[in-house]
């Protein structure tokens, strides 16, 4: 493994790849730290102290929304506007053409990303900063605007980082910012771990045996993040002039968990919002039903579960068309063994992909829940370990290695994985 390692700093541009990159994780990590202008920052973490509410936000944004910095809002209006554009191709022409134009088609989709990540980022800084109005110091409009463009700032800042490393890092910028704050937020875990031993709420071997399911868990993540359902594909022979083309079999990759975290971070919003809306309305009865919504509560866990299920199918139907899929076969004189071109073959596809995903959909729903049933086993409470996070740092860790190989591999016989 050292010797692996040692392969990426003997030539030039990987080393100054990586260095570029743990640059850009320091500037990051900088801004977390840089607080908005005109807000009581004690305020904000007595707040956040008294419930789990924004955990799952503040844990993506690195610890940087319970201190409000300018980084409070991190990449996610990025992420929401990717994935709205997305689920826009179904229903809007033009998005749907420039995706099949290549390069051209791809900057004029990152371009209106771009537009779009700034509105939807000036819109939630308006309803974070008047949502979180008690601890301005001087509320008023000329203060809520001045902490709005702020937060925007902030993340179009952080935008441009991640596109940074793209180009001139390893690995995909935006989603090792996001792994970059879930890490950074580990010291703080075995911080409370120790604590816990330390008050004698738990003893060691309730830390051993979190410690298992941990590994245990990150080995389950890895297998069914790679678990992938070959199609068998064999290609007619046909002759091109004095060429004979085809004639060799193949595969199609269908992969188990296709939706990757996006059902699981869709489930948590939806559900945050009536306990988000009870948190700032003193009505008797709105706090009451947003307590029927409240995390680890029967009704949640349930809704939550039904909601990771239905946005599972729901996003692989729109992220992968089986039609096309189909015609792609036929068109390059390909065929499933035992089916016909065209409609047995989309059929059974679909079928296919229908059993995989319900697969992948359960596992996503076991993993959402595990920071639940690891709280019950071990009697550590408090440490936001599982679910979403723990699938964004395998899924981000395992691409991030698979480029480090590539880059490794065009330079030295011997790779960077075994």
């Amino acid at each position: 493994m050292l010797a692996a390692l040692a392969n990426i700093f003997r030539a030039s541009e990987l080393r100054q790849r990586v260095i570029f990159t743990l640059a850009m994780f320091a500037v990051f990590r900088f801004g977390t730290h840089v607080p908005v202008p005109g807000v009581n920052v004690a305020i904000i973490e007595q707040m956040f102290s008294s419930g789990n509410l924004f955990g799952l936000l503040d844990m993506f944004s690195g610890g940087a929304l319970s201190k409000f910095s300018i980084f409070a809002m991190s990449i996610t209006p990025y992420i929401n506007a990717s994935i709205i554009l997305q689920l826009l191709k179904v229903v809007i022409p033009t998005l749907e053409q420039w995706s099949k134009e290549g390069e051209e088609g791809y900057k004029k989709t990152n371009r209106l990303t771009r537009q779009l990540t700034v509105a939807l980022g000036f819109v939630q800084a308006v309803g974070m900063a008047y949502g979180l109005k008690a601890a301005i110091n001087n509320p008023g409009i000329f203060s809520i605007l001045l902490i709005a463009i702020s937060l925007t700032a902030g993340t179009v800042f952080l935008m441009w980082i991640g596109e940074q490393i793209t180009a001139r890092g390893i690995g995909n910028g935006i989603s090792l910012i996001i792994f970059a704050g879930i890490v950074s937020r580990l010291p703080d875990g075995l911080s409370v771990i120790y604590q816990y031993l330390n008050a004698g709420t738990i003893n060691i071997l309730n830390v051993i045996l979190f410690a298992v399911i941990a590994l245990l868990m990150v080995a389950f993540v890895i297998a069914i993040a790679q678990a992938i359902r070959k199609v068998p594909v064999q290609y007619a022979k046909r002759v091109v002039g004095r060429k004979m083309y085809g004639g060799q079999s193949s595969y199609i990759p269908l992969k188990v968990n296709q939706a990757g975290v996006i059902p699981v971070i869709f489930a948590s919003s939806v559900l945050m919002f009536p306990v988000t809306i009870g948190q700032f309305v003193d009505i008797p009865w709105v706090k009451t039903v947003a307590g029927w919504f409240a995390w680890g509560t029967p009704l949640q866990t349930c809704l939550y579960v039904l909601m990771i299920i239905f946005f599972t199918y729901f996003y692989t139907a729109v992220s992968v068309n089986i039609g096309d899929m189909s015609d792609n076969i036929k068109r390059n004189g390909g065929f499933i063994p035992g089916l016909r071109p065209g409609k047995p073959t989309t059929d059974y596809l679909d079928r296919i992909m229908s059993r995989i995903t319900l697969s992948g959909a359960i596992f996503l729903a076991l993993i959402a829940l595990m920071p639940n049933i690891i709280g019950w086993i071990t009697g550590i409470q408090g440490i936001y370990f599982g679910g979403t996070a723990l699938l964004i740092v395998v899924g981000v860790a395992l691409d991030t290695m698979k480029q480090i190989e590539s880059l490794v591999l065009m330079r030295h016989y011997q790779g960077f994985m075994k």
